[in-house]
């Protein structure tokens, strides 16, 4: 599901206050600004004071990747590798050049300019493995800051609770209803804290790499691709080679796939090739 982690987030907000308010709670008596200040307040203020804010002016964009990611069909990038490799040993290298702009991934087009370029094999691995470098380091700093946030936030509601507690003390023997107000601050404060780590920063940062495990192997299967067409291997063997980026069960299941679509495509092109050749043969009347 592509939006599952939004989806995932929304069930956990449905789930833990749909059960405070069927115990008959109410979502007025968890809504308190001033342990919601520390939490909050205090969680982004530390992630500030450990990153920049260049990194933290990254965040909301990193949400919507996060709840929208863009996603790739490996297996229709390795159908279209597979395509060019047949183009390309047909026609020759350069013959792809024309056929760039319907690549279906930016970085597949790419690799097939360096290809088109004359650059040889063993230079577009050196080039793939230094932008792999350094999109991991991307990466790892926006997964880093969301799994820091998860740590800053259960410690900002201790804080909160410590808080709330000291402000009880401090009102001790005074009015009972002052009393019950901070204690229930107190709570609030580490309810929050735990809520927003185990619920929000930490699914996200989890999911943050997930999609960059997923663009790694998506980068992997692409440079494979690429390197076979250069050297100019065989499109049934970059295929199969393309396919142990799947689970033996899933390739079982992609081949009779092939298979099938490859048997139609054959009897399609006979029934053609048949109807032309009753066409060609037909005797054509001459009117005199």
């Amino acid at each position: 599901m592509k939006a599952s982690t939004l989806f995932g987030v929304i069930c956990g907000f449905f789930a833990i206050f749909g059960a405070f308010l069927w115990e008959g709670g109410t979502l007025g008596a968890l809504i308190m600004l001033p342990a919601m200040l520390i939490v909050f307040g205090g969680t982004l203020a530390a992630g500030m004071a450990g990153s920049s804010l260049a990194q933290m002016s990254k965040m909301p964009r990193l949400f919507y990747i996060s709840f929208f990611p863009m996603s790739y069909n490996i297996k229709e990038i390795i159908d279209q590798i597979v395509e060019f490799s047949t183009v390309a040993r047909k026609e020759g290298i350069l013959s792809l050049e024309s056929r760039l702009k319907f690549v279906k991934h930016p970085y597949l087009r790419k690799l097939f300019q360096l290809c088109i370029d004359g650059a040889d094999p063993d230079t577009i691995v050196k080039i793939v493995e230094t932008d792999m470098n350094y999109i991991t380091l991307r990466h790892n700093a926006n997964i880093n800051l969301f799994i820091k946030m998860g740590g800053y936030s259960p410690t900002m509601g201790i804080i909160g609770t410590v808080m709330g507690l000291i402000a009880t003390l401090a009102a001790a023997g005074g009015d009972p209803n002052v009393l019950i107000h901070h204690i229930a601050s107190a709570f609030i404060a580490t309810m929050w804290g735990i809520f927003m780590a185990n619920i929000v920063w930490l699914p996200v940062g989890d999911k943050l790499k997930s999609l960059h495990e997923h663009e790694m192997t998506l980068i992997h299967v692409m440079l494979d691709g690429a390197y076979s067409v250069q050297l100019g291997e065989m499109p049934s063997v970059i295929r199969a080679k393309l396919m142990s980026a799947f689970p033996l069960i899933e390739q079982e299941r992609l081949e009779k796939d092939y298979a099938q679509k490859r048997t139609q495509k054959m009897r399609s092109t006979r029934r053609i090739k048949v109807e032309s050749d009753r066409i060609i043969k037909q005797p054509t009347e001459v009117h005199v």
